[in-house]
């Protein structure tokens, strides 16, 4: 484990891992890794001005297969908690979830489904129950003979599900999350100031069920504002007219997906982080992302001109970041040596990182 002291001869390369590291010594302009909630409490007071961060979604992906449910709730209660100490007055903490639609509940009744469209036998449950009338000591075997089907079809009828699998699977449930979210941030102090939701392409592969029920495909997600109280400095030259029209001021954002998830399970687009730190960060601030994944955050605010923090738990991950910083955003710092942007911090070979006390 490293403990880091002069960040300015730190090459790309190397892992940060700051589980030791005193409060106010982590830097700006850096990923680090580590757990956010460690990351977290050795940051200044009041020095973030937006931390926007997508967590695990305890849908079962691979980077969250160690987490039970109970874990899950700690760990956003937890990293939410820490914000009220970090994120400057007046600052936004906005977080982007789903639901959990498939959430396990063995309290729940069993769901049973009756599929006419599916059915390849035209006996129905009152052919069974008038058959069974009219012969009441008669075995299911006996039944179907009677009624010119498989015991499986008529063990359907009776029972509502698949004689050969999937009656002893837990039942399962939509989970709203978003009031499990509000719920910790009160909690930590902070107040939903806002909520946009974006609208994604359909999750055809994530909805297996869509032709065997009512459910509607997931293509959907919420994008969360929580306020730290204090004075919010309004600038209408954030955006422009058109942009306040188009997104700005609506409710909806209809953003596509990234169209391959090969650098993480869970990417979101360019486009949703860049509304999310034009709006809700000034120019020059300092944006974070406890859960940054492949480094969407941190690059979208290096290239808007923000200060920016990554934290990252998986190793894999956090090196997939840092190097996106090094190629993507060797771009942007040649951009913001023509003026384009400013603030960044970065060269293509080293990092640049600058306290963050004092800004």
């Amino acid at each position: 484990m490293t403990i880091i002291k002069n960040m300015s001869s730190l090459s790309v390369a190397d892992d940060i891992n700051t589980s030791d590291v005193q409060p106010g010594a982590v830097e700006a302009n850096q990923i680090i890794t580590g757990d956010a909630r460690r990351v977290l409490a050795d940051l200044p007071t009041h020095a973030v001005d937006l931390s926007f961060w997508s967590p695990p979604y305890f849908v079962g992906n691979t980077y969250e297969e160690h987490l039970d449910f109970g874990d899950w709730q700690n760990l956003l209660s937890e990293v939410i908690s820490e914000h009220t100490r970090i994120l400057r007055s007046g600052g936004f903490m906005v977080v982007n979830l789903a639901d959990i639609l498939c959430f396990s509940d063995e309290n729940m009744p069993r769901f049973a489904a009756d599929n006419l469209t599916r059915k390849t036998s035209p006996v129905t449950r009152d052919d069974v129950l008038e058959a069974m009338e009219a012969h009441p000591g008669a075995n299911r075997r006996q039944l179907a003979a009677r009624l010119g089907c498989s015991e499986q079809t008529v063990q359907r009828r009776l029972e509502g599900n698949n004689a050969r699998g999937g009656k002893h699977t837990t039942p399962t449930r939509v989970l709203l999350t978003s009031g499990l979210v509000e719920k910790w941030a009160l909690d930590a102090g902070l107040y939903l100031y806002d909520r946009r939701v974006w609208h994604k392409d359909p999750c055809w592969a994530n909805s297996r069920w869509h032709s065997n029920s009512y459910r509607a495909v997931n293509e959907f997600e919420y994008v969360l504002v929580f306020w730290q109280p204090g004075v919010v400095v309004y600038d209408r030259n954030r955006l422009t007219s058109e942009e306040w029209s188009d997104w700005g001021s609506r409710a909806v954002w209809n953003i596509r997906s990234v169209r391959s998830n090969i650098r993480h399970e869970a990417e979101f687009p360019e486009e949703l982080a860049r509304r999310v730190i034009r709006l809700f960060s000034p120019s020059g601030g300092l944006v974070i992302d406890p859960f940054v994944g492949s480094g969407t955050t941190t690059l979208v605010a290096a290239k808007e001109g923000r200060r920016w923090l990554g934290i990252e738990l998986d190793e894999n991950a956090a090196a997939t970041a840092r190097s996106r910083m090094v190629t993507e955003a060797g771009r942007t710092e040649c951009a913001h040596q023509r003026g384009r942007f400013s603030g960044c911090g970065l060269t293509t070979g080293l990092w640049r990182p600058r306290p963050l006390g004092g800004w």
